[in-house]
């Protein structure tokens, strides 16, 4: 079983019933053990035409309309075809949201391995890999929903963080975050904070208390009164996704923001009612694996992985002090779970740890 979303209709979802694929010469079968559910998700669904999310995991049938939402998770090998893995190898990386997946090894080494199956190539490398839970520094076995539910997001969080850094943060003297409540937003604080940068958290008035009790903001504003950020050099960091809000904040900003950033989009299913002209200047997309990859060049991919190995262990254990994992078994617990992402009200301290097994627990 494995849950397929409409790829022109995120709330729409179906369960595609698999049928027993025998492997392929050099294919191994994935058991999927668990993986986390985010409003990072329902950003994959946005954005899946433009950085080819529905190419990773493509429907068991009319994938041009239907498609499967990539997910974060861990899983187990237990068939194997490709004499370099070998069956019970503990897997993390992208997943569907079902019982298992096929995958063909490639890229092979003491770290990990990479999918090389002809539907994931041009892919970013990223989105292919799958790191080795036996070689994880990082990895701790009872630290599996943490990896699942945070670790990905904070990744983004580094590289949203490092590109400002690169770009000595545009000049700007205080950085704007759109949809403050969101993990990924959590993150660009905290790490704007270790270095001495102004935040001004941007959120609804519902989750204003909760992302003030964390204290990684400098500020924290409500979408209604935008107009009561300073006017001082500033960077944009748009993770809502609001087209409204988006011109209120270019707009108050006008002549002092030097840069503006989209990120995500949490409130996907917006329609935006201001059809204004939006001042300067012209937001630009943050793909990850770019600036990855130029840090790696940079830096090696040892001293890479170092800073971000740091920076993730310190964060992961202060998020202890505020995030709460619910637990979600089955087709009918997981589509709720969905469900209350796509209408754009999760509790922000929830991480939603799934799995279509029924009963399983992390």
């Amino acid at each position: 079983m494995t849950i397929e979303t409409n790829r022109k209709d995120l709330a729409s979802t179906r369960i595609a019933a698999d049928e027993a694929t025998p492997l392929e010469s050099g294919q191994c079968r994935l058991r999927v053990d668990h993986f986390a559910l985010t409003m990072n998700n329902i950003t994959y669904g946005v954005f899946g035409d433009m950085l080819r999310y529905w190419d990773v995991f493509p429907a068991s049938d009319s994938p041009s309309e239907w498609g499967r939402i990539p997910t974060w998770g861990f899983a187990e090998i237990v068939e194997s075809k490709c004499e370099d893995v070998a069956i019970g190898e503990r897997l993390f990386g992208f997943l569907p949201m079902g019982e298992e997946t096929i995958i063909t090894p490639g890229k092979i080494d003491d770290r990990g391995l990479s999918d090389i199956a002809p539907h994931r190539v041009g892919l970013a490398g990223a989105y292919n890999r799958y790191q080795k839970a036996s070689t994880d520094p990082t990895y701790h076995a009872d630290r599996e929903a943490q990896q699942m539910v945070l670790y990905p997001l904070f990744f983004t969080s580094f590289v949203i963080d490092d590109f400002l850094t690169d770009n000595e943060d545009f000049g700007a003297s205080q950085v704007v975050v759109s949809s403050a409540s969101s993990k990924t937003a959590i993150g660009v604080a905290y790490l704007a904070k270790q270095r001495g940068i102004k935040t001004v958290g941007l959120t609804s008035n519902g989750n204003r208390e909760f992302v003030e009790s964390l204290e990684v903001f400098s500020e924290v504003v409500v979408y209604e009164d935008v107009n009561e950020i300073a006017k001082v050099p500033s960077a944009y960091v748009d993770i809502a996704g609001n087209q409204d809000l988006l011109r209120a904040v270019h707009a108050h900003l006008d002549g002092v923001l030097s840069h503006s950033m989209v990120v995500g989009n949490t409130n996907w299913d917006h329609v935006a009612t201001d059809t204004s002209e939006l001042a300067a200047p012209r937001p630009e997309f943050l793909f990850a694996p770019t600036q990855i990859s130029k840090r790696t060049k940079e830096w090696g991919r040892d001293e890479l992985d170092r800073r971000i190995g740091t920076a993730w262990s310190n964060y992961s254990e202060w998020c202890d002090s505020w995030i709460e994992f619910s637990q979600a078994a089955g087709n009918d617990e997981v589509l709720a779970v969905y469900e209350t992402l796509i209408s754009g009200r999760p509790d922000p301290k929830q991480g939603f740890i799934c799995s279509i097994h029924p009963g399983t627990n992390t």
